[in-house]
């Protein structure tokens, strides 16, 4: 069957699929060194939650593998396709929603690279925290699906810490949300901590709702020795972080 028509039936001519086996590989795989993968037999370059849902019904339907994509960053091989994949890249989904100075919150698509949206925040004097090594070019979306960490994550807490409510689209294409904005919200289970860090396997986060905080004071950086592990140990749990020091450990 010709899947690639029978997706632009489904969803209209205007979709950005690709079936050209060059540039389906370069969407084939994350930065995992080790973990097997092969050219993908389609990509779409999602533009709505709309268009997800409607491609994974598809998919459903016609018992075709899927597999979602960020920005390809990840290390654990979970971008990885195989030659009846459909890649569901969401780089295209990538605007700032809403940024909530009032509530400290942001709504952003999951395309969004983590540092724009930590630019954005820095303009109202306020930060997105989480802090992977690829931040730069790292989406959330692909944060969130990963649970990534960080420099900073020892004092500020990794993404499922700062993650208020998903969108996410299910197997069978049924969008559904999870979690709450508000920072208070512990009715009935915790579903939004079980697709955190779920890779893709139990849905595709779409859209997200983060918490900012105050922009911490400009960071200081101390480099310091030590004649033995113990000694270093105890200056780092002697630090005073009421002095608003940042360490970052190397």
């Amino acid at each position: 069957m010709d899947h690639e028509a029978g997706l632009r039936a489904v969803l209209g001519a205007s979709a950005s699929l690709i079936t050209d086996p060059q540039i389906t590989l370069s969407y084939s795989k994350d930065q995992a060194p080790f973990a097997a993968h092969e050219a993908a037999a389609i990509v779409l370059l999602a533009k709505s939650t709309e268009e997800v849902a409607k491609a994974v019904a598809y998919a459903n339907a016609h018992n075709i593998p899927v597999v979602p994509r960020g920005a390809g960053s990840g290390l654990s091989g979970g971008a990885n396709a195989t030659s009846s994949s459909l890649v569901i890249s969401l780089e295209k989904m990538n605007k700032i929603i809403e940024l909530d100075t009032t509530n400290l919150i942001a709504r952003v698509e999951a395309g969004v690279i983590n540092l724009d949206l930590d630019k954005a925040a820095e303009e109202h004097g306020l930060a997105y925290l989480p802090d992977p090594a690829s931040r730069d070019w790292s989406t959330i979306g692909g944060n969130a699906a990963t649970n990534a960490g960080g420099m900073c994550c020892v004092k500020y807490g990794v993404t499922s810490a700062h993650v208020r409510a998903l969108t996410v689209v299910m197997a069978d294409g049924q969008i559904i949300q999870l979690g709450s904005a508000t920072k208070k919200a512990v009715t009935t289970l915790d579903l939004t901590r079980l697709m955190i860090g779920s890779e893709g396997t139990l849905g595709i986060i779409t859209e997200i709702v983060v918490g900012l905080a105050v922009r911490p004071a400009t960071p200081a950086t101390i480099i310091a020795t030590f004649p033995h592990i113990k000694n270093a140990a105890a200056a780092a749990a002697g630090i005073h972080w009421d002095l608003k020091l940042q360490v970052r450990y190397f």
